[in-house]
């Protein structure tokens, strides 16, 4: 029997780890490791080795299904073509194009959201994001201004190489295990590693110094650890003169922020904030790695430009083992981003708002008309459809019916539209809600490239053939642009990416050859440039070539506890799921191990109401209430709880306030209250 070893990525989480598929008669038998991998050298977390287990099950969509009353009629791809044209048309003709709504997808390929949001803009709507507006959208704001580039400034192994390694608001030994694994060579190596996060963790159990703060107060942290480091002359002054603006300003912002002052308003004792900000800035290599306990939030703009600034002041960035690394949370975030699948930008980070991006893709796309951005977010959507507004929607890949917050109202919302289309691999909370259901592939029956969270560019190959009916999700965008009117000629994934190679000048060197050979970290400008694995090393891509401090002020979460919701709800990931857990809530091997959503109490709190571990509670917010299993200790402090987001519970709870500039909502800080379920 001839068994093929195909090279992929793995379709959880921003690593990028690499493995091969074993296929067997035209199916995945099973997993190869690659211990040449740059990132997961032969590794693989729970996820990456259950990743096979969704490519059989019994509910994928197996071909188009239109609405009929209460329930679904398979229907040809002729007729879906047909009916998906007609929603989108009528809804255009009538209301005009910005009626359109589009929805990418992070968990798809650099050519496919290339695709969509093309289609999108050639359709005359601006109104094109993706779900880092729910996780990283942050990082894309904050970063840009302060750094002059959205994406991680080293690369994974250089994690290795720190001596202090600051990791805030990030489980990664549950949500990024495998890079996990280079913290711990690290330590391994004499480093210090500073975690500050509102619960205890694996990740905090490998602290040296362990920072458990209130939540939502990272900017006061921040800001205290900044004021010692400037109050005890433990800046980097060269550094700042040659490299930097603003740091006058940002020491007069902090000049009130004593570790006593923010000792009170984190709740972290005053000698741990100045302990951390002396090994921090002392280490003649720190990198600070976040995740989403930093962007979550209402002011999660300001929580990243807080990060940055930390960085520029100690001179932390632009050499090995230094560096600010935003850990991305789904396989192709990062990509999904770059190629413009985003409300202020096309591909390439060229805002949507100059009228030069608009010429720049005018002429690459020999086109007239594109839209002026920027577009509505993805949150912005979901309020535009409530109000009318928006009247259409296609959504690929993405549950916002699960995902997004206060979810009773998104269902409302997507029930309103005149006509909604899903393309997705599984009957979603969403897709049950649409018009018509396209099935999309699965990373494993196509082919195309995946951007990982170090900006890291990997080919990923087509190891079987889709079940059914379902096809590529490249292969629909384009049948659904042609069936509009629209020159969509791109016959294999190989054929977008030269056009992105024209289009989008960090890709440009990063060709379909080149990366047979192995990935490419961009920005790539030309076809021999090895690629950029560690970016700021001689200036920064902002106008006078110079980073900016942004000073930022503390201030509180939209929501406090009272009297009449005590407790304070921070949501994230488990290990064995993932995200809205489309596919981890349907793989065998990881939904055994994790099966029931739960709430996680501190001890005391729970005696007070009587709450036994393994009790059914009910947790009620302003929004709404749902059901989970009480789960007793000591990981987080008295007054607060913590749920995960992958069950469809959760985002009944949590609050749709968002960040005012980059819009995401803030999952990590709502008022609830807690009772027994009798």
């Amino acid at each position: 029997m001839t068994k093929v070893l195909v090279p992929t990525v793995c379709p959880y989480c921003g690593a990028g780890c690499g493995f091969c598929i074993a296929v067997e008669k035209e199916r995945a038998s099973g997993i190869e490791y690659m211990p040449d991998h740059p990132v997961s050298q032969g590794a693989l977390c729970a996820k990456g080795n259950a990743a096979l287990e969704i490519l059989c099950h019994p509910e994928r969509l197996v071909s188009p299904l239109k609405r009929r009353g209460e329930g679904w009629v398979s229907i040809s791809w002729p007729e879906a073509m047909d009916l998906v044209a007609r929603g989108l048309s009528q809804a255009k003709k009538k209301h005009g194009p910005r009626s359109l709504a589009f929805l990418s997808s992070s968990k798809c390929s650099n050519e496919d959201n290339y695709l969509m949001q093309k289609l999108a803009r050639l359709l005359g709507s601006p109104h094109i994001d993706n779900c880092a507006r729910l996780c990283h959208s942050p990082s894309v704001v904050g970063l840009n201004r302060t750094l002059g580039a959205a994406g991680m400034t080293n690369p994974i192994p250089d994690i290795a190489s720190s001596r202090c390694i600051f990791i805030i608001g990030s489980n990664l030994a549950e949500n990024h295990p495998v890079i996990s694994r280079w913290i711990h060579r690290a330590k391994d190596r004499g480093a210090a590693v500073i975690v500050a996060d509102p619960r205890a963790t694996p990740t905090s159990w490998m602290a040296d110094i362990f920072l458990q703060l209130k939540p939502g107060t990272d900017v006061a942290l921040l800001n205290g650890m900044a004021h010692v480091i400037i109050k005890e002359g433990l800046i980097n002054r060269d550094y700042i003169d040659r490299s930097t603006r603003g740091f006058e300003a940002l020491a007069e912002a902090v000049k009130e922020a004593t570790a006593e002052r923010t000792a009170e308003i984190t709740g972290v004792a005053a000698e741990d904030i100045v302990q951390a900000a002396r090994a921090y800035a002392k280490s003649p290599a720190s990198s600070i790695l976040y995740s989403m306990g930093i962007t979550q939030h209402s002011t999660g703009t300001d929580n990243v430009q807080a990060v940055s600034n930390l960085a520029l002041i100690c001179g932390q960035l632009g050499r090995p083992g230094t560096g600010v690394m935003p850990l991305r949370g789904q396989n192709n975030v990062q990509g999904a981003c770059d190629m413009g699948a985003l409300a202020e930008f096309y591909p390439g980070y060229k805002k949507a708002a100059d009228p030069k991006t608009i010429q720049y893709f005018s002429a690459a796309w020999s086109v007239h008309d594109l839209p002026l951005g920027p577009g509505l977010t993805a949150t912005e959507m979901i309020e535009a459809a409530a109000a009318g507004t928006i009247k259409a929607m296609y959504i690929m890949g993405e549950d916002p019916a699960n995902s997004d917050p206060c979810s009773e109202n998104v269902r409302q919302a997507l029930e309103s539209l005149d006509f909604l289309v899903v393309q997705d691999i599984f009957m979603t909370a969403t897709a049950q809600l649409a018009d018509v259901v396209l099935p999309g592939a699965v990373w494993a029956e196509k082919e195309g490239s995946f951007t990982n969270t170090e900006r890291r560019v990997q080919w990923s190959h087509k190891a079987i053939e889709p079940p059914g009916a379902a096809r590529s999700d490249g292969e629909i965008i384009c049948d659904v642009a042609r069936s509009m009117g629209l020159q969509f000629d791109y016959p294999h994934a190989a054929s977008v990416l030269d056009e992105i190679n024209r289009t989008v000048p960090q890709y440009a060197g990063i060709t379909r050859e080149r990366l047979d050979a192995g990935s490419i970290a961009w920005p790539c400008p030309t076809a021999d440039h090895p690629g950029t694995p560690i970016l700021h090393c001689s200036g920064f891509n902002l106008a006078d070539g110079k980073a900016s401090i942004v000073p930022v002020a503390f201030r509180p979460a939209a929501e406090a506890a009272s009297s009449d919701y005590p407790f304070i709800l921070t949501t994230g990931r488990v290990a064995v799921h993932h995200n809205a857990g489309s596919m981890t809530r349907r793989s065998p091997s990881l939904i055994s191990r994790e099966p029931d959503l739960y709430v996680e109490m501190n001890r005391e709190d729970a005696a007070a109401l009587d709450v036994q571990d393994g009790d059914e509670v009910k947790i009620t917010t302003i929004r709404g209430e749902t059901a989970a299993i009480a789960r007793l200790g000591d990981r987080v402090k008295k007054g607060v709880v913590f749920m995960p987001f992958h069950f469809p519970g959760t985002n009944i709870l949590t609050t749709e306030i968002t960040d005012q500039e980059a819009r995401i909502p803030e999952f990590k800080v709502c008022a609830c209250n807690i009772s027994r379920r009798d």
